[in-house]
């Protein structure tokens, strides 16, 4: 195959499985593949564009998916057939819950077996990064994972966060038995307190003392139910990770609590009040005190 193929992964540039699936797929075919550059010509050009606001930049004549542009686009039938071996990817699709905020439930629907650990792993890394939306609703399936884990010495990552409600003495008893990065959850809304509270006790119980909280604002929550999140996660001796919602990228406000709570070492070294306080920062508490929040 004497063929020009161009990758274009739209801003912002995080690994894009299904892009190195058409990577890997025409690469097997002989074709020359290579980054997207304007000025050269292509005889096929494959896009990724995970956010709306990049439509703009999509180059005419070519193969564009991502939920960005159309959550049903889908590879040909080759092409998704591909295992790219990369040490990263999805074990399972789909997710039970339907949260309001999120496309998974549209885009891949109920959730269901894709491949196995040992599909993503090229044989020799010691990592794996898991992008599964919800791997503990599948029970045994995450047995299995854990158990190809362990049986390799693979450390993996559960990139996307473990569903907490699901969570339960069993699954810690089997994450205690693999190497994993820090382990992630989602706190959402001030409503999951007690179930937080209970995810807590359990992993300190375990010796599992410290994990990232991704932290929803921007979708339906006020600044004050933020801080209350944000505070709570931070007495505990918890990570957090602000996640804006598409309209809460704008927002000043979420602008400077993500900048507090994303970086550890202010989050635990100064209050939200001492952030604001500081010198550099004194255009948020201007922002925050006009509004009256």
């Amino acid at each position: 195959m004497d063929k020009r193929i161009a990758i274009y992964n739209l801003y912002p540039q995080y690994r894009n499985y299904a892009l190195d699936k058409v990577r890997t797929f025409y690469t097997s075919q002989g074709a020359e593949v290579e980054e997207y550059f304007a000025l050269r010509k292509y005889d096929e050009i494959w896009v990724s564009s995970i956010f709306a606001y990049n439509r703009s930049l999509i180059p005419p004549e070519c193969h564009i998916g991502g939920s960005g542009v159309d959550l049903r686009t889908e590879l040909p039938a080759e092409i998704e057939a591909v295992n790219p071996r990369l040490n990263y990817g999805f074990t399972t699709r789909g997710c039970i819950r339907k949260c309001e905020f999120c496309i998974v439930p549209e885009k891949e629907g109920r959730i269901r077996h894709d491949r196995d650990l040992l599909d993503l792993w090229d044989g020799t890394s010691r990592d794996i990064v898991l992008y599964d939306n919800n791997i503990l609703a599948m029970p045994e399936h995450f047995e299995q994972v854990c158990s190809d884990a362990r049986q390799n010495g693979i450390r993996i990552d559960f990139n996307q966060g473990l569903d907490y409600r699901l969570l339960a003495q069993e699954h810690v008893d089997l994450l205690k038995t693999i190497r994993h990065h820090e382990l992630r959850f989602a706190f959402d809304s001030v409503t999951q307190f007690s179930s937080v509270e209970r995810t807590i006790d359990l992993l300190q119980r375990n010796g599992i003392n410290r994990c990232l909280w991704y932290v929803l604002c921007g979708f339906d929550t006020s600044l004050e139910e933020d801080l209350i999140r944000l505070n709570y996660l931070r007495e505990r001796n918890q990570n957090a990770y602000v996640m804006r919602y598409n309209s809460g990228r704008t927002d000043i406000r979420l602008t400077a609590l993500a900048r507090w709570a994303n970086q550890h070492h202010i989050f635990y070294g100064m209050t939200w009040v001492q952030f604001l306080d500081v010198p550099e920062h004194q255009h948020y508490k201007r922002h925050i005190q006009a509004i009256g929040v």
